[in-house]
């Protein structure tokens, strides 16, 4: 499915460098590519393209559009024939491995859903309060509770065999309930807050389940805050005020701020987690299932601290992605920016250590590759699951690049005191960035730190590797190209350095007459100046030095190295 924006100038619907060479050409992709619904800019030009089906159809006044292209020469039939071609091929694929006898199993496809939630439910937060005993006297608070928001809207809505809610999956266990907010609006229902709180004064632990209804997120659509509604943390607040033991479950697709998260002692983040999620969140609370998910996002403390904030929305029909590659953590990250809850990031009810991270090799090529393992042991008292992640730095890179990424991850599963080790194979796209001129993959020459934590601010073992680059990188130098730049080059310092013995001997910088000069540009300011200027400045600070004509030879004779 195409974007709906354009890619360097170029409608994501109409960029056969994207559809055709990059999608066919270069990964093999076989099947057909489809719009996104209403990105259709220019009918025919998508088919040229590689565009080959428009979603909704548009009632047929496109496809009229590309029968008279055909006519008028603008398109080559046997370019339509494919794109027809390409959609037929999967219909009739279909057709041949379909297996409409098939049979399923609800239940166990339900308890399947009820695993994979209980493996991927984030604990964000737990001071001791968690997990809760079968005989504690607990409050479930919340409309969620009852009714859990368990799947997103638009496109992604589907027809759920059954929905498991926490209060039904928690019968068994005496928990109390009470509704706390009206899900319809944000309005407060001053009845059923009271109601709540006189529910939570009563038990050993009160649990609310809040997060996001479908009016506030959802496709087709942007979130223009990050709040949750008003009603929810005013619950929160009232219940935490009387019951210092609360405990906060989230439904919700996306990053929410949290002004209460001082106030409360556990945060169980369930996402929109399938038709099973009470069950699989009523596993985690009462320590039936140990919580081993993690934020595959990083939740800000609040709305303005995004990267794309100060540019989203754009001006009127023109909105860039300024961020560029600093998106998610790789922002947060490099500007050492406090955040609510890191990538990775994700408790569990017992701990792990790491140690002994090593690599097969301390140098490589770019060809080869690298392996790397450390130990895992479960130091706490019950059985866990750990996600161990490995993350890349270019600490020398000459790059603009994030400060470190992740690039593999595991998940071990280790009973109390028992140690695994974990290997991690790392090829050249581990330390590497997208070059441009290259159109490919470039890892620099340089020495990387790998490094191995829990999450991206949570970073337990170190090592280095020095990686050799077997491609030459396209440079030409021009008469603006930076001296500094020029000086990182070996081959281009060996040429100029001649060059740079004369120009400081008659610099009108460093040479300058009289002490009020001497005294305002010293030679550390010099220095540092040259590096940063264009290299036809020589010309103006010590034009007896080279000729402009000897200088435009020196840059051809670079250019050839």
């Amino acid at each position: 499915m195409c974007s709906y924006n354009k890619i360097n100038g170029t409608y994501g619907s109409e960029n056969r460098r994207y559809l055709t060479d990059i999608l066919r050409d270069e990964w093999g992709f076989d099947g057909y590519v489809m719009s996104d619904w209403g990105a259709v800019n220019d009918r025919v030009a998508g088919v040229i393209a590689g565009l080959d089906l428009e979603m909704p159809s548009s009632g047929g006044v496109n496809d009229a559009c590309l029968v008279e292209a055909v006519r008028e020469g603008r398109l080559i039939e046997e370019v339509l024939d494919q794109a027809v071609t390409r959609i037929l091929t999967i219909v009739d694929r279909y057709l041949k491995n379909r297996k409409p006898e098939t049979v399923w199993d609800k239940d166990a496809h339900h308890q399947l859903a009820r695993k994979m939630e209980g493996e991927c439910a984030v604990l964000l937060k737990n001071q001791g309060i968690l997990p809760l005993s079968d005989s504690d006297e607990v409050a479930f608070i919340g409309y969620f509770a009852a009714h859990p928001r368990y799947q997103g809207g638009g496109s992604s809505h589907i027809n759920s065999t059954k929905v498991e809610s926490a209060v039904e999956a928690a019968k068994d266990k005496g928990v109390i309930y009470a509704q706390g907010y009206e899900i319809d609006g944000d309005q407060m229902n001053n009845t059923l807050l009271e109601e709540a709180v006189e529910a939570a004064k009563k038990v050993k632990t009160a649990v609310i389940f809040a997060g996001l209804p479908e009016s506030f997120e959802s496709e087709g659509y942007d979130r223009t805050h990050m709040a949750m509604p008003e009603c929810q943390n005013a619950l929160i607040e009232a219940v935490a005020a009387v019951q210092p033991n609360t405990v906060v479950v989230l439904h919700n697709g996306s990053p929410v701020e949290m002004p209460w998260i001082h106030k409360v002692k556990g945060v169980l983040e369930a996402y929109l987690g399938g038709q099973a999620v009470g069950g699989a969140v009523v596993d985690i609370l009462y320590g039936h299932v140990n919580p081993s998910g993690k934020l595959a996002e990083t939740f800000p403390i609040k709305l303005e601290d995004n990267p794309s904030y100060l540019y989203y929305g754009g001006e009127k029909d023109r909105a860039e992605y300024r961020e560029g590659v600093f998106v998610g953590y790789r922002y947060y990250d490099k500007k050492k920016m406090e955040v609510l809850f890191p990538f990775g990031h994700g408790l569990s009810y017992t701990t792990f250590e790491y140690s002994n991270m090593k690599a097969d090799k301390s140098a490589m090529k770019d060809d080869e590759t690298v392996t790397v393992s450390l130990d895992v042991t479960n130091t706490g008292k019950v059985k866990g699951k750990e996600v161990v992640q490995i993350y890349v730095e270019a600490p020398d890179s000459y790059v603009i690049r994030p400060l470190r990424e992740l690039r593999e991850f595991a998940k071990v599963e280790l009973e109390p005191g028992e140690t695994k080790t974990v290997a991690f194979t790392l090829g050249k796209r581990a330390f590497s960035y997208y070059h441009v001129e290259l159109k490919d993959w470039f890892a620099e020459t340089g020495t990387y730190l790998i490094h191995a934590g829990s999450s991206s601010r949570d970073l337990r073992q170190i090592i280095s590797v020095y990686v050799e680059s077997t491609v030459k990188e396209p440079v030409v130098y021009d008469l603006n190209s930076i001296i500094g730049d020029i000086l990182s080059d070996p081959d281009a310092t060996e040429i100029i350095t001649p060059l740079i013995d004369r120009y400081k001997k008659g610099s009108a910088l460093g040479n300058s007459d009289g002490d009020a000069a001497k005294s305002a540009i010293t030679q550390q300011m010099d220095d540092a100046m040259f590096r940063y200027m264009p290299l036809r400045q020589i010309l103006s600070f010590a034009p007896d030095v080279i000729s402009i004509k000897e200088l435009q030879e020196l840059v051809d004779q670079i250019n050839k190295k």
